[in-house]
C-alpha cells in the first residue's frame, strides 16, 4: 500500500464533495506522481490518518482507488531491493560512475487498438484529406465528424489545427492526437490554449516529448509544476535534449521558491541525484533542519549528499552520526573531507 501512488480523478467535481479541511489539504498535495510513503513528510500528518484520509477520498471519487496487486513468486534476497535494504545487508555503495538511473514512474503500455487506430486516422488524412487545399481542409475540419475529425489531427498546417480545436466534437482524445503528431510550434500554442487540454496528463506527456514544444510554452506550461515533475521531463530520455536542457534550467528557478517540503521530497526521491543539477544552489534553514530531521540508510543518497557543495554544515554533522556512516569508512571519509564540516567533525574519525 506505501508503494501505491494516488492519482486524483480530474473530473470530480470537486466543489460539490464534503471534504474536510484535512482532505481538502491531502488531495490538493497530490499530483499522480508522489507515492503514499513520501506524503506523512509533505503533508505533515502521520501514515495511519494519511491512509484514513485517502480511503475517504477514494469513497468521495476524487481519487482513483488503489490498484490490486498481482500474485508473484517471491524475489532472491537481492532481486528489487532498494538501497536502503541493501544496505541493511551489508552491501557496499556505488562506486562513482557507476550510479544507478533515476526510478521512473511506470506508464501504462500504448493500447495497441489505439495504435492500430491512429495508424487508420493517419492513412486517411494522406489518402484522401491532405490532396485538399489548406482552405478547405481547414473549413471542412471545423464540422467534420470521427473519423475525419481524429485524421484532421494529423494535418501539419496550424490553421487546420485551429479549425480542428473549434469543432464541438473534439476531445482529449483528439488533443494528445495532436500533441503527440503535430509538429508545428503554432499549431501546439493553440492546443494549449485550451486549459482543459493542456492539464491532461497525455497530453503534457506527449507535449515534452514533441521536438517541436517550444522552450516558451514548455516554461509557461510547466514552470508552476511540482519539482518531482520537473526533474522528470529532465531525466526523460524519450524526451528531446532541448526539452530537458529547459525542464532543467526551469527546475533550478523553481527550487529557489519552492516551499522546503517539496526541496526535500525531491533530494529524497531521488536518492540525491537531482544535487547534480543544482549546483550552486543553497538551501534554506527549514529545508536544511528537515533534512536533518530524518534517519539516512542509503548509501547512494549520502554519497551524493556528501558531493552537494552546498550542503549545510549541520546536515554534514548529522550524517556522520548515522549508523549507516559508521559501518563504512569510505562514508565517512567523504563527509570529513567536505568543505562545509566542521573542525571537530574533521578530527572526530
Amino acid at each position: 500500500m506505501n508503494d501505491w501512488t494516488p492519482k486524483p480523478i480530474p473530473s470530480a467535481a470537486l466543489a460539490s464533495l464534503p471534504l474536510t479541511p484535512e482532505e481538502g489539504f491531502v488531495l490538493s498535495r497530490l499530483d499522480g506522481f508522489t507515492a503514499v510513503r513520501h506524503l506523512p513528510a509533505l503533508t505533515g500528518f502521520p501514515p495511519e490518518r494519511i491512509q484514513a484520509i485517502l480511503a475517504r477520498l477514494v469513497e468521495h471519487g476524487a481519487v482513483l482507488p488503489a490498484p490490486t496487486p498481482a500474485p508473484a513468486s517471491p524475489p532472491s534476497p537481492k532481486a528489487g531491493a532498494t538501497s536502503e535494504e541493501r544496505q541493511a545487508g551489508g552491501e557496499e555503495p556505488l562506486p562513482t560512475g557507476e550510479e544507478e538511473p533515476a526510478r521512473e514512474e511506470e506508464e501504462e503500455p500504448e493500447d495497441a487498438e489505439a495504435e492500430a487506430a491512429a495508424g487508420n486516422w493517419r492513412q486517411l488524412f494522406e489518402r484522401r484529406l491532405h490532396p485538399l487545399p489548406e482552405d478547405e481542409r481547414a473549413s471542412r475540419a471545423r464540422g467534420a465528424e470521427d473519423p475525419e475529425l481524429s485524421a484532421f489531427c494529423f494535418d501539419p498546417v496550424p490553421a487546420v489545427i485551429k479549425s480542428v480545436l473549434e469543432n464541438m466534437r473534439v476531445g482529449l482524445g483528439h488533443a494528445r492526437l495532436i500533441a503527440r503528431h503535430h509538429h508545428n510550434p503554432v499549431g501546439l500554442e493553440a492546443l494549449c490554449g485550451r486549459a482543459a487540454f493542456a492539464s491532461d496528463a497525455g497530453v503534457r506527456r506527449w507535449l515534452v516529448r514533441n521536438p517541436q514544444l517550444s522552450s516558451s510554452l514548455f516554461r509557461r506550461l510547466w514552470s508552476g509544476r511540482r519539482l518531482m515533475e520537473q526533474y522528470k521531463v529532465a531525466m526523460d530520455r524519450d524526451v528531446p535534449e532541448g526539452t530537458r536542457r529547459t525542464a532543467r534550467e526551469v527546475m533550478r528557478t523553481r527550487f529557489n521558491t519552492a516551499p522546503a517540503e517539496e526541496r526535500v521530497e525531491l533530494i529524497l526521491n531521488t536518492e540525491g541525484r537531482v544535487l547534480a543539477s543544482l549546483v550552486g544552489l543553497a538551501v534554506d534553514g527549514k529545508t536544511a533542519a528537515l533534512l536533518c530531521g530524518r534517519t539516512y540508510r542509503s548509501p547512494m543518497l549520502i554519497q551524493n549528499i556528501a558531493r552537494w557543495s552546498a550542503a549545510p554544515p549541520a546536515l554534514i554533522v548529522h550524517l556522520l552520526k548515522q549508523e549507516a556512516v559508521r559501518r563504512q569508512p569510505q562514508l565517512r571519509q567523504l563527509l570529513q573531507r567536505h568543505p562545509n564540516a566542521p573542525a571537530d567533525a574533521r578530527r572526530g574519525g
